[in-house]
């Protein structure tokens, strides 16, 4: 089957950030499949462009044995709300070019955020008479709302809601990242009857993050030295307060063994650290974005994962990817999110602990105890990394794509000859 990956964010050689479609695109490709992506030619968290796109609409490349069209997006990806907007305007225009060039599909998949590239999605599927998926990340515009980013009732608002709406009710399937997603959806009516939906959380790379000793000399480099690093990986942005690291930080001034480290970018970046700076912390550093060839490696050298988010009844739904990279690198985990991520980790898979979002001398307490408690982390590791290997491989992911794509496509077929009939 010819497939059509419509993602904005797809990674290039290098970049930080998710590779669930990396990942996904190349066991589609062993399982036989041939894969055309469109995605963007801007790093998500850094907003760089390589000087191979520049000036360009559109960039063919490979990714090994997978065709990616890197599509224009505008320099403003990183400058606002508005610039953001911008920037997936930009990119939805420009890649209806890559729509163009890319193979005829035989199935397209569309993964929002951003709710944009539905309207992508849905064309290329409508030019080559082929059915779409419609992918969902996250809950949009909701996250939005939720976090302040949109104000709920405004035109542009609405505007979204009912794009969310009329992608869910127009593609020919739905794939989740969490069974919370699919419950909201129900709920909400934006999937009805008998409409194909699944749930392919994203899952780890686990060959890749696995389990290995720290490495000694990247934690000097770092600076890290022979302290307890809490570590954590992922966005920079308003959805993330991130504010509640510092402020554990400040609880723990009392604890110079103890460091939390950050790694990643986003638009509160530069904010955080100048907060930091002002509060004369010595023990809280933001490294920035790293590849990801390298993150498995900074993980092992760290003790702690951290997962946080905004206290908002939205990110109650989530899977952080970087929970599973904690995981699989035989990492505990320490979540300050609750909901359905809690339930995976701390019930399911025994593998952290749990504390109230932004609550920061909660967040302190938990990271003083758990350096404090070598045996106790040791086992929510193990139990991490056996619950990954179990339950949670990007193979085993990828296949329950598959096997969807194949239930889905027969139904269809099945549907199509019964009205021929």
């Amino acid at each position: 089957m010819r497939i059509l990956i419509v993602y904005q964010h797809y990674l290039g050689a290098d970049q930080a950030g998710g590779s669930r479609f990396n990942s996904f695109a190349q066991h589609f490709v062993a399982a036989g499949h041939s894969v055309d992506v469109i995605a963007g030619d801007l790093g998500y968290q850094d907003g760089h462009r390589a000087e191979r796109f520049r000036h360009r609409l559109l960039t063919r490349e490979q990714d090994r044995q997978v065709t990616v069209w890197r599509c224009r997006v505008p320099r403003s990806y990183n400058s606002g709300y508005w610039g953001r907007s911008l920037a997936f305007a930009g990119f939805t225009l420009s890649a209806l070019a890559g729509v163009i060039a890319a193979r005829r599909p035989q199935l397209v998949i569309a993964s929002s955020p951003p709710l944009t590239t539905a309207f992508v999605g849905a064309a290329a599927a409508r030019l080559a008479r082929c059915p779409w998926i419609f992918e969902v990340r996250d809950l949009w515009p909701e996250s939005a709302v939720t976090t302040g980013v949109l104000r709920e009732g405004a035109a542009l608002t609405r505007w979204l809601y009912r794009v969310e709406r009329w992608a869910c009710r127009s593609a020919s399937g739905i794939v989740a990242l969490t069974p919370a997603f699919i419950e909201d959806m129900r709920c909400r009516g934006l999937l009805e009857g008998d409409r194909p939906a699944v749930v392919v959380p994203t899952g780890a790379e686990h060959e890749l993050f696995c389990p290995g000793p720290a490495d000694e000399a990247l934690r000097e480099r770092l600076g890290w030295g022979k302290r307890f690093v809490a570590l954590y990986a992922g966005a920079h942005g308003r959805a993330n307060a991130l504010v509640q690291l510092i402020d554990a930080a400040e609880h723990l001034r009392h604890r110079s063994d103890i460091l939390i480290a950050t790694f990643g970018d986003g638009p509160e970046r530069q904010a955080l650290i100048a907060d930091a700076a002002k509060r004369s912390l010595s023990n809280i550093t933001f490294h920035g974005a790293r590849s990801r060839r390298e993150m498995p490696s900074i993980i092992r050298s760290a003790d702690l994962g951290l997962a946080v988010l905004q206290d908002n009844p939205t990110f109650r739904t989530v899977y952080p990817n970087k929970v599973f990279d904690y995981m699989s690198c035989q990492r505990p985990v320490l979540l300050a999110i609750d909901g359905a991520i809690r339930r995976l980790v701390c019930e399911q898979a025994e593998a952290g602990a749990f504390v109230r979002p932004e609550a920061p001398a909660q967040l302190a307490a938990a990271i003083e105890s758990l350096a404090d408690e070598p045996q106790r982390r040791d086992q929510l590791a193990i139990n991490g990394r056996r619950w990954v290997c179990d339950h949670g491989t990007r193979t085993r992911q990828a296949s329950r794509y598959l096997d969807f794509i194949a239930n889905f496509s027969a139904d269809l077929n099945g549907r199509d000859r019964k009205v021929r009939g």
